[in-house]
């Protein structure tokens, strides 16, 4: 317990790159990344590597009793405040070496001098690079001992064990919904703060995160990085490659805890769970209705605001759905998918086949 707890110490504030690449891309920002925050996450990143040779000193053998963490770690952290000697000129932080101080100063100048050769990425420090390129090399080192699924980092496994533990214990004080990762409540409260700090350089759309931000940008650049290993379908995020490649393989990793229906998308197996639970987390903001899935939320509300973003591409007419819009204009195009089985005549929608 001792090792797990020192380990715990070490890794519960460490951010490591994830499959996402989340850093964002060149785009108009309505505000800027917190330094002070980026200075704290570098503080604890030291604690973490002079806590591994604590760790190695106290290393417990089978048999032998733990020293008290506590102790340890008051120790630790007494000895390590005593002999920090190099002083940031810019923030007034301190840190034990030199070489600690100079990669702290890049928290300032902004300066990232390790480039990966594959992407032209470039990163703050040598281990953020050797990180990445594990996006490149295939490499995953860290397996669930649960399922025996292996992710890139080790901030990866821990936000996917979740799925086995089902715990959530970080909950939102607006509207009462829990999270498994503290990082997953706040971007969710964003949701209710309104604040969308990232902007599209292209359109001005904003975005509560760089991750969102960065995956849309692939609508204008048509970027798809990811290829499908049995065909030549690709893909603009790895949530669908991988949702497609289950197609091909068969596999349905989410199971329902209440019947034995099995699906290939936690989303999907989340969806499905609500016709369980009866769940319908999702309130209108005009009235009293409920609902299952955003999406039906986003699509009820336009019936209050009167809100029609589709708009058809050959005249003025517009639409609240896009479903409504595709067979709106099929009147123009002409096509009529929907084949009568009774008298072979084909018809623009499914309602008009008999």
């Amino acid at each position: 317990m001792h090792q797990e707890e020192l380990k715990s110490v070490k890794t519960e504030f460490i951010k490591e790159d994830s499959e996402n690449m989340s850093d964002p891309e060149p785009c108009r920002m309505k505000h800027t990344e917190d330094p002070e925050e980026q200075r704290d996450l570098m503080e604890v990143k030291e604690e973490s590597e002079e806590l591994s040779e604590v760790e190695e000193e106290h290393h417990v053998k089978p048999g032998e009793k733990p020293l008290g963490l506590s102790k340890t770690k008051q120790t630790f952290l007494k000895k390590r405040r005593a002999k920090k000697s190099f002083t940031c000129t810019q923030c007034g932080k301190s840190f034990t070496t030199k070489q600690r101080l100079e990669c702290h100063m890049r928290v300032h100048t902004g300066e990232k001098p390790f480039t990966c050769d594959q992407c032209g990425k470039s990163l703050t420090t040598k281990q953020s690079l050797e990180i990445h390129m594990r996006v490149h090399t295939g490499e995953k080192p860290f397996t669930c001992d649960q399922c025996g699924k292996t992710f890139i980092g080790s901030s990866n496994l821990k936000a996917h064990l979740t799925v086995h533990t089902k715990e959530k214990p970080h909950s939102c004080s607006e509207c009462g919904k829990s999270f498994s990762l503290l990082s997953y409540l706040q971007t969710h409260q964003k949701t209710h703060t309104g604040v969308r700090e990232y902007m599209c350089f292209e359109c001005e759309k904003t975005f509560t995160t760089a991750a969102c931000l960065k995956l849309h940008q692939r609508i204008h650049t048509g970027e798809k990085p990811y290829k499908c290993s049995h065909c030549d379908k690709r893909f603009s995020q790895l949530a669908n490659l991988k949702t497609h490649e289950m197609f091909h393989t068969g596999e349905k990793p989410y199971k329902c805890s209440h019947c034995d229906k099995r699906f290939s998308h936690s989303s999907s197996l989340k969806t499905h769970e609500m016709i369980h639970t009866g769940e319908k987390p999702y309130k209108c903001s005009h009235c009293d209705k409920r609902f299952s899935l955003s999406l039906n939320l986003k699509t009820h509300e336009r019936i209050h605001t009167g809100e029609k973003p589709y708009k058809c591409s050959q005249c003025d007419k517009r639409f609240s759905q896009s479903s409504s819009l595709k067979t709106h204009e099929r009147i123009h195009s002409g096509e009529k998918p929907y084949k009568c089985s009774h008298c072979d005549k084909n018809r623009p929608t499914r309602s008009e086949v008999h």
